[in-house]
This record gives C-alpha cells, structure tokens and sequence, in this order.
C-alpha cells in the first residue's frame, strides 16, 4: 500500500477545486494515520466515538478530529473535549447532548446536519421536511454551544452515477436553501460534506467542499 502516492494523486486532483480531504481512518492503527500525518494530512476522520478518543490521546495535538459515523448520545461525552466537527448529526435529541456536553467543556462544537438522501434504508438522516421544522423550532433556537455549519449526506452505494449525482444535486439544492433562509446566528451553510472514495469527484462536480476519503488511501479495511 503506497500511502504517499495515494495521497498525492487525490490532493493533485484536489488541486484548484473548493473540496478539503478528510482522510477516513476508522478502524486503521495510528502507525497508519501517522504515516499520511507525515505526507501533511491533518484531517481525520472516525466513525467510532471510543475509538476517535483513544487515537486523539496518541497522536499529534494539531490534528483536526471529524466524528462522520452514526454518534450514539451516550458517546458524546467521549469527544466532546476536542472533536473540531460532528459531520453526523441526525436527530435533535442528539444535538441537546453535544450542547450539554459542549457546555460542560466550555466549548462550542461545530456540527454538520445529516440529510437522508438515498434510496437506502439503512442510512440515516433528517428528511428535508424534518430538516425545515427542526431548525424553525425553539428548541434549536435556544442551543447555545453548538453551531450548524453545513449538511452532510451519503449517496446510494450503487454504480449507477447518475443516480448518485442527482443525489448529490439534490443535497446541494437543500444546503441552498437553507443558506439562503437561515435566520439563526448559530447557523451558517459553509461545509457540504458529501463524497467518499468511490463517488468523491461527482461529489466535487456537485458541490462538495469536504470529502471523506479511506480506502482510496489506507486500502481496504479490515473490521475483524
């Protein structure tokens, strides 16, 4: 597995485009991570609360922590000390618990909202009606450690790139909207989290700003 050379082809084609790369390391050993830290990545991201904690304790100081998998509100507390940006945020009960656990660090936590965009049932995520009612809500309104920054979403796995370009459109045309409409001053569209290795420059084409790329870099991954 070449690290380097797999780096270096996504960041050249990165190159003069408005995406940043998140290199995803879930489940890779921190010799890994370490070895694309030296090819100058500072983005990292996880899909597993525990896991994030423990590589943050080990690893370089300057690196930026993306939490991008399903967070359970139990495990909030495990990253709320140091994650830079939750890309997964899908329900609001999950948003009072990074606000409480935000509170008690003293911090405010930048979030992305995940929107469910697949034909996929086992993805998660706030349909765009839910979307709209939860952002009007008082409830939101009264969050005061947490800021929205973007949306997140996740094509259908599938080959058909059509299909995962209207998705990814789709996304886009929501993440218009609301930075059009938001009226919120903890909430500003700036990210658009969407692509992973297989779809990441249709992604880029739609919009995109960051991309969370793994196996493109690390190889495929070992869940044993």
């Amino acid at each position: 597995m070449d690290i380097k050379n797999n780096i270096k082809k996504i960041q050249d084609y990165l190159s003069g485009k408005p995406a940043r790369l998140v290199a995803v390391s879930k489940t890779k050993p921190a010799d890994l991570i370490k070895a694309a830290y030296d090819e100058g990545i500072r983005v990292f991201g996880e899909n597993k609360a525990q896991e994030l904690s423990e590589k943050h304790e080990i690893l370089p100081k300057d690196i930026e922590w993306h939490m991008i998998g399903h967070l359970q509100r139990n495990k909030v507390k495990y990253i709320a000390p140091f994650v830079s940006l939750i890309h997964s945020v899908d329900s609001i009960r999950l948003l009072q618990e990074i606000d409480k656990q935000a509170r008690k660090n003293d911090r405010i936590i930048d979030c992305l909202l995940q929107v469910h965009i697949a034909e996929e049932d086992t993805k998660f995520g706030f349909s765009k009606e839910e979307l709209k009612e939860m952002l009007a809500s008082l409830e939101f309104g009264a969050f005061e450690n947490i800021r929205i920054v973007g949306l997140m979403g996740m094509a259908t796995f599938t080959d058909n790139q059509d299909q995962v370009r209207r998705e990814f459109k789709s996304l886009k045309i929501i993440f218009d909207q609301l930075a059009q409409q938001s009226t919120y001053e903890n909430v500003s569209m700036n990210e658009l989290s969407m692509g992973m290795s297989g779809d990441y420059k249709i992604a880029i084409e739609e919009g995109s700003t960051l991309v969370r790329v793994g196996s493109a870099i690390f190889g495929e991954r070992n869940y044993a």
